[in-house]
């Protein structure tokens, strides 16, 4: 019994990238929750990334995943800055929903 071994191909990791980004753009259109919606925001980020990766190394070219090392390096300042407005307005009121982030306007 002969089982062949199907390896992922590009097209795949394209498609799962793409699939993931619709689930995050849902998410940020339907969900209310300021939380909910940034960890949505994320997901569609890191399905960028995966886009990214991807055709990186189907090209044999390292310019794709030196834009995804950057793009993570900002990911990160953002989580720590946006996470801690957040949390911090999450607190005080627990049934905040996007909708009340509007009161942070200057």
């Amino acid at each position: 019994m002969n089982l062949a071994v199907i390896e992922p191909t590009t097209s795949w990791y394209l498609v799962l990238a793409a699939v993931l980004f619709g689930i995050g753009t849902v998410g940020v259109m339907v969900r209310r929750n300021p939380l909910v919606m940034f960890m949505c925001i994320e997901l569609m980020l890191n399905a960028v990334n995966l886009s990214f990766v991807a055709l990186s190394a189907s090209l044999s070219d390292i310019n794709g995943q030196t834009a995804v090392f950057f793009v993570l390096v900002v990911a990160a300042a953002e989580v720590v800055v946006g996470l801690g407005i957040i949390v911090s307005i999450m607190r005080r009121r627990s049934d905040a929903t996007a909708d009340d982030l509007s009161v942070l306007k200057g």
